[in-house]
């Protein structure tokens, strides 16, 4: 019976890679460097046979372990962790605070090891801290990834610097003789925590954050909260405070932060930066970067913040969809203010002698009236828009008095308007598309030409599909009356005017075919 009893292999002691903080900390490894090593253990005994080499090699690499950084190597035996396997706790003290190197044995748990092959072994790291020979408790932290570190640390500095362990280590104390030991379970971040206790040593925590990414100092800052180490969560809000937030950072560190408001941290020069208290309403701040914009002079500055002012609008709009749009007036008061100028300037245009700087001005406003324009029908408010277009009569007739050089920039916006409503961007009534061709068809046909050659966001297939589905929208009496009004054109000008032989083919067959289809049925 004992013959076939099946042997035990051998506990082999294998070599964990060790992390090193920037700080200089001595800290356990992350849970995936862990199962990395030990998926492949050849990496770290090359004869599995021999317990004696394999010790052998955990002790090379126990020399190789780099030593702390120059800033922080006179104080390496009292703040820096050292860590040490299970047999290194018997070396010499002299031996120990010569060096910081640290050996870490992975073992397998023995319970565990007799559940059988399949199931997963818990690993233990052991951790030390401060002077080996004056430690006087025990911790115990058990993580959810099957890792178990035993770190060997201060009572008094844990007391003095965590509430967590005061209350701990008042509990549980039996009389005179004072509890050494204290399990901690379900940790959620050992790696974290490990280093957050480090940090009971140090004297100023912030600056052994400087060379941390925002992401990790909000893991410390937690482990640190739960701990009761307050001033380490001050150290973590100062340096927050101070650094930039790039990309997801930002709703990272305000969701972390938030609930500390009810505490004595003094969270609120961090959550300033995302929220003001200044009397100027947004509003009233988005007004004065649209008349800035409005009223700008270099060409390529314009172009660049009309496209950037554009796009946030539109992502802003997304985020915002559904609720009532407060910025309508605003939008629509630039609007009033751009028609005006251009009325104005076409007025004085239309004067013999008129200044040659005023053909640039309308240009200016023109674009002025497009862009916003384009913010109407991204904020999906530009009804109103094309009312109040459809009823510039007299800008029309202005309009029709100048050199086609100096008015053809005013039809652009009219072909953007037929462009929405083909599109079904823009919902206006059948009266105010009926007075908008009426108004201004005609002024676009006869600038048609110079659009096409001056104008190179012109798209001439797409302003044509666009007066032609506005004018099949109308009843059939104003389709014929526009649509001959233009075939008259079109055989006069050809390529210099509209091609709406797709709208005239479709009136055609409502008028010259349905009828007789419908009598057959």
């Amino acid at each position: 019976m004992e013959e076939s009893r099946p042997r035990r292999a051998p506990a082999r002691v294998r070599a964990v890679p060790i992390a090193v903080t920037p700080e200089g900390f001595w800290c356990c490894p992350s849970p995936a460097a862990l199962h990395k090593s030990l998926k492949n253990p050849h990496h770290h005994h090359h004869h599995p046979g021999g317990g004696g080499n394999n010790i052998h090699s955990s002790k090379q690499q126990q020399r190789k372990i780099p030593s702390a950084p120059p800033s922080v190597a006179s104080s390496v035996q009292q703040n820096a962790p050292s860590v040490t396997g299970e047999s290194g706790r018997r070396e010499a003290p002299d031996e120990q605070n010569a060096t910081a190197a640290a050996a870490v044995d992975a073992v397998p748990d023995k319970r565990q090891e007799q559940a059988g092959d399949g199931e997963a072994q818990q690993h233990k790291i052991c951790v030390g801290f401060g002077q080996p020979e004056t430690t006087d408790l025990t911790v115990m932290l058990f993580g959810k990834e099957g890792i178990a570190v035993r770190m060997t640390v201060h009572r008094d500095v844990l007391c003095g610097s965590s509430t967590f362990f005061a209350e701990k280590l008042a509990d549980d104390s039996h009389g005179d003789s004072p509890l050494r030991s204290v399990e901690i379970h379900d940790c959620d971040d050992a790696e974290i925590y490990v280093e957050t206790v480090g940090l009971m040593y140090c004297d100023e925590a912030k600056h052994k954050l400087l060379k941390q990414n925002v992401s990790r100092v909000l893991r410390i800052m937690k482990v640190a909260e739960s701990l009761g180490f307050h001033a380490c969560v001050k150290s973590c809000l100062d340096y927050l405070e101070a650094v930039p937030w790039v990309g997801e950072e930002e709703d990272s560190v305000v969701s972390s932060i938030r609930h500390l408001q009810s505490k004595s941290y003094g969270v609120s020069p961090l959550l300033k930066r995302v929220t003001s208290d200044s009397l100027y309403s947004p509003t009233d701040t988005l007004s004065h970067i649209v008349e800035m914009v409005l009223k700008s002079s270099d060409d390529r500055g314009r172009r660049e913040m009309k496209a950037l002012v554009l796009n946030l609008l539109k992502d802003s709009s997304r985020c915002t969809e559904g609720t009532p749009n407060i910025c309508s007036e605003l939008f629509y008061s630039s609007c009033r203010g751009c028609l005006e100028r251009l009325q104005l300037l076409l007025a004085e245009a239309s004067e013999a002698g008129f200044p040659s700087q005023v053909t640039r001005q309308i240009t200016l406003e023109t674009d002025n009236l497009l862009w916003l324009v384009e913010i109407l029908v991204n904020q999906r408010i530009c009804d109103d828009f094309v009312v109040m277009w459809a009823s510039q009569s007299e800008l029309a007739s202005l309009h029709a008095k100048l050199h086609v050089a100096s008015r053809h920039t005013v039809s652009c916006i009219t072909a953007r308007l037929f462009v929405g409503i083909g599109r079904g961007e823009m919902l206006p009534s059948k009266d105010t598309r009926l007075l908008l061709l009426q108004v201004w068809l005609q002024a676009l046909i006869d600038d048609y030409s110079w659009l096409q050659c001056s104008c190179r966001s012109f798209d001439r297939k797409l302003v044509e599909e666009g007066i032609g589905q506005t004018i099949l929208t109308l009843p059939l009496e104003d389709q014929r009356s526009i649509l001959l009004t233009w075939l008259g054109r079109f055989l006069k000008l050809g390529d210099n005017c509209p091609n709406l032989q797709r709208a005239f083919e479709v009136w055609w067959r409502r008028t010259f075919v349905r009828p007789y289809v419908n009598q057959a049925r």
